[in-house]
């Protein structure tokens, strides 16, 4: 082992030179405490008693500490060390006179302490090195483990890499399979510190043993190369020069990483480049390379082996989370497709709400002023916009269909029904003209018989007109618009008319519940089914609760349960009001009634301009019934302009 010996110009080691010699010590003298550093060798600074004054003692507990030792020199007169030097500085104290012996015995003794410091110290910091990466490694695992985003995830995997070994660059592989079952890696990020302006395109490349990334996809084997330039001849596999040609790149060291999920299947690769002495320094030029740029160590590998199974275990983790995000859309869209199915006439409205109400929520967040001006969404508080949005008229498959699709006041079937009566009584009618001519001129003969015939064919004509006006009079009715009080009066005049059946029983023309249906006086729902149809948003909120919501979609069934209620109570089904309705619901409330207003395809009613739909908005806000502000970033952003949402 080598040595090194500190001593200050008062005092010579040319007594001690064979031994130090034969001992492989250097001999360095120190002026003052300036020049006090410890060597990677066991170190020991030989303090006379006339330079004490020159090596405070703070310094020398440094350099103590650092893993030195202090071998002291007494003055004359010295019995024991002075009290000027605190003993758990010193190693060796030797008395004046100093003989050879007893320096070269004191000397000896402080390079077996300094050597034992040093391990120490050696062990301390390598201990600490490895806690240090332990934690980082911990640190990296749990940001992996919280990240859902896949391209975000992979751009972490890849930073956190390059970090802990100081890579200047890097690149990440994702195994894929094709339709007809071949592998290939697709190259999905790349970073390069020195060269940021340099562009990134995907491509894919097949998992062979031509390339460096496919040879490790083939072989399962990190590959560690000092230089890229100078592979052995026997290798497999060669270096794609393009990015350095044309950016002027070199690319020496590499690491190349397989990364193997928990079933030690590999699912992608993880390349390193330029492992650098200082993290922070630009190789610009080839002489920066050659004094950055330095192998990657056995360490280095351990380390990246490491983080790249935790990267594998958190890209397919993130993988099954968005391939459960995807059956979850599939899930929604098909439910949206169930409602439209049995209320087509509401077909793409919650596809618009969803979509509106997105746009409304990403207006909020780039609002400067205004009340919501401090408030955010996250990228999962947008998906439970999203599928609140989408589901939230879904109660609709508990409501009877008829009642659904009603789009008239009579049901079909009933107006049917009417039709078929006034058929029956106007031939019935009809009969009893022929029956009354033939009794006339079989009692009478044609004495009088053209009177008779005038009078009966007047009589007929009148009872005829008066029975077609039923008809006019039930269809003007049906409509789903405000009754007038004359078709009021002519409907309560025909259910007091009655006519014959076959077995000569008497019926009204029109039942109780059909005038009943048909003196609605606005719409098509009497109050029966109004009940009916807003109990889906009771059906919305039962339904949804039965579904296992993530923590992050928790609040999907409280959005949509709200979404026909109104700020100042008079909203449907619990009659909540005001902070009671979260800021979501009131944004799909303005989309929803918005879209419900103009769309063009429902029956009972025909739609509105946009800007007379504004219109009646302002003054349901005016009510106090939708929300003011949010109201106004809905109209000064134009959301209901935005081009509908793509199913």
């Amino acid at each position: 082992m080598n040595y090194l010996l500190l001593h200050t110009p008062a005092w010579s080691p040319a007594a001690l030179s064979g031994a130090l010699t034969a001992a492989r010590v250097e001999a360095r003298v120190v002026a003052s405490h300036r020049d006090l550093a410890p060597d990677d060798r066991p170190t020991v600074l030989l303090l006379d008693a006339d330079s004490r004054s020159t090596f405070p003692l703070d310094v020398l507990r440094g350099f103590v500490d650092a893993g030195a030792s202090v071998v002291a020199l007494g003055r004359p007169g010295d019995e024991d060390v002075p009290e000027a030097l605190p003993t758990e500085l010193l190693s060796g104290f030797v008395r004046h006179p100093a003989g050879a012996r007893q320096l070269l015995v004191a000397v000896r003794a402080g390079f077996r302490e300094a050597a034992a410091r040093a391990e120490t110290a050696r062990a301390r910091a390598e201990a600490a090195l490895r806690s240090r990466e332990i934690g980082e490694l911990t640190r990296i695992g749990v940001a992996l483990g919280t990240e859902r985003d896949l391209r975000t995830l992979l751009d972490l995997i890849l930073t956190q890499a390059r970090r802990i070994t100081q890579s200047d660059a890097g690149s990440l592989y994702l195994v894929e399979t094709s339709d007809q079952g071949a592998k290939r890696l697709r190259f999905r990020l790349a970073q390069t510190f020195s060269k940021p302006e340099a562009p990134f395109v995907e491509f894919t490349i097949p998992v062979d043993r031509s390339s460096l990334a496919g040879y490790t996809a083939v072989t399962g084997e990190p590959l560690v190369i000092d230089d890229a330039y100078f592979l052995p001849p026997d290798v497999e596999y060669t270096i794609n020069r393009s990015f350095d040609e044309r950016w002027g790149y070199r690319t020496k060291s590499m690491l190349v990483i397989p990364m193997k999920d928990h079933k030690e299947e590999i699912i992608g690769v993880l390349q390193l480049i330029n492992r650098k002495r200082n993290f922070d320094s630009v190789l610009s030029t080839p002489e920066e390379v050659g004094l950055q740029v330095v192998p990657y160590s056995k360490r280095t590998v351990e380390l990246v082996t490491a983080l790249a199974g935790q990267a594998a275990v958190a890209i397919e983790n993130s993988r099954l989370y968005e391939e459960i995000e995807h059956l979850f859309e599939g899930f929604v869209d098909a439910a949206v497709k169930a409602i439209e199915q049995r209320d087509p006439t509401t077909f793409g409205h919650s596809g618009r709400v969803a979509g509106y109400t997105e746009e409304l929520a990403r207006t909020v967040d780039r609002a400067n002023d205004g009340m919501y001006r401090n408030v955010t969404f996250t990228r999962e508080q947008m998906r439970e916009l999203r599928y609140a949005g989408l589901l939230h008229d879904f109660g609709k498959v508990g409501v009877r269909e008829q009642v659904l699709v009603k789009a008239k006041k009579l049901y079909p079937l009933q107006l049917d029904l009417i039709k078929q009566r006034h058929a029956f009584v106007r031939r019935t009618l009809e009969r009893d003209f022929w029956r009354k001519r033939a009794e006339f001129l079989e009692q009478h003969g044609k004495k009088g018989y053209e009177s008779f015939l005038a009078t009966l064919d007047q009589e007929q004509r009148r009872e005829l007109k008066d029975l077609d006006r039923l008809i006019d009079v039930v269809l003007q009715a049906n409509e789903p618009s405000l009754l007038p009080e004359a078709s009021a009066q002519d409907l309560t005049t025909f259910a007091r008319r009655t006519y014959r059946r076959l077995d000569d029983g008497e019926e009204p023309l029109l039942t109780p519940e059909e005038v009943r249906f048909l003196t609605i006086p606005k719409g098509s729902l009497d109050e029966q089914e109004r009940l009916e149809i807003e109990s889906h948003v009771t059906h919305t909120w039962r339904f949804l609760l039965e579904i296992p919501w993530t923590r992050e979609l928790q609040q999907v069934p409280i959005i949509a349960y709200a979404h026909h209620e109104k700020l100042d109570g008079r909203g449907y089904p619990r009659g909540i009001a005001g902070d009671a309705i979260p800021i979501q619901t009131r944004m799909m409330t303005i989309s929803d009634i918005y879209d419900a207003l103009t769309a063009a395809d429902r029956p009972y009613k025909r739609a509105v301009v946009p800007e007379r739909a504004l219109d009646i908005m302002t003054q349901e806000v005016k009510q106090g019934q939708l929300d003011t502000e949010l109201f106004r970033l809905f109209v000064e952003a134009k959301v209901f302009a935005l081009p509908p949402p793509q199913p």
